[in-house]
């Protein structure tokens, strides 16, 4: 479980998984798949709450945010309390057996500690996991932000135009279009025409700036109207093409939101 999903049925497929995993191994080393079916699934509650609160309450909260005192005091309380509930329901499970009378009350209690032991490296596991991958998310986000700056310190686009560099300020351009072997940069006061390609050009780009099809680019500063298939920017109607009006949709409505 190296990341958290939207999806929840990840989480119950890797968590059965888990079960049915623990059932099968411990149930062939016992004997007795029931007994090892019902530890763990009297065990697992406990190791859930401690994974998910760890993972994604202490983790991104104390460790990410550099807290390592609060972190490591707050862990250290964590896994008192959840190994004392760990005992609680050890202590419940085999006093349910007795009064169901099981003549042999197996496996003991060193194998139900292993048990538990091999749920709680799933947890650290999962958790080194998740950390690596947060971490990774978050100096993505840094390099992104970087190459976000480094964008906006020109003002402006450059651009090859009839062999000559082009200046074009960021303002200035309302949209641009991708025609068959050239493309066409819509300014207020002006049109200037290149050789490059659109998807190269939409790299160079900064947020401002968003693909609405395979032949627009426009300014969302510039967008007067918007409806499911189509901008208005200026005083230019353009269609939004279908593959992107998901993408499109969504990056204007959080845009708006921000």
């Amino acid at each position: 479980m190296n990341k958290r999903s939207e999806n929840i049925n990840y989480h119950i497929g890797y968590w059965t998984f888990v079960t049915l995993v623990l059932t099968v191994v411990f149930g062939f080393s016992w004997g007795n798949n029931r007994a090892a079916f019902f530890f763990v699934s009297m065990l697992l509650p406990v190791v859930l709450g401690t994974s998910y609160f760890f993972n994604y309450v202490l983790v991104p909260k104390f460790f990410l945010t550099k807290r390592y005192l609060r972190f490591t005091i707050y862990t250290v309380y964590t896994a008192i309390i959840s190994l004392y509930l760990e005992m609680l329901v050890l202590v419940f499970c085999y006093v349910y057996l007795v009064s169901l009378r099981y003549q042999h009350l197996s496996p003991n209690a060193a194998q139900i500690i292993l048990l538990a032991a091999i749920l709680y490296l799933l947890v650290f596991v999962g958790s080194f996991l998740l950390m690596m991958s947060q971490i990774m998310e978050n100096r993505q986000v840094i390099q992104q932000l970087l190459e976000e700056k480094e964008k906006m310190k020109k003002s402006f686009l450059e651009i090859m135009s009839n062999r000559k560099i082009a200046k074009i300020p960021y303002d200035d351009i309302v949209y641009i279009e991708s025609l068959s072997d050239y493309i066409r940069i819509i300014t207020v006061n002006d049109e200037i025409v290149s050789k490059e390609k659109i998807s190269h050009l939409n790299s160079r780009l900064p947020d401002t700036f968003l693909r609405i099809h395979r032949s627009f680019i426009i300014n969302t500063e510039r967008i007067k109207e918007r409806s499911f298939n189509e901008v208005l920017v200026d005083d230019v109607r353009l269609n939004i093409g279908r593959s992107y009006r998901k993408e499109v949709k969504e990056l204007l409505n959080s845009s708006i939101a921000y």
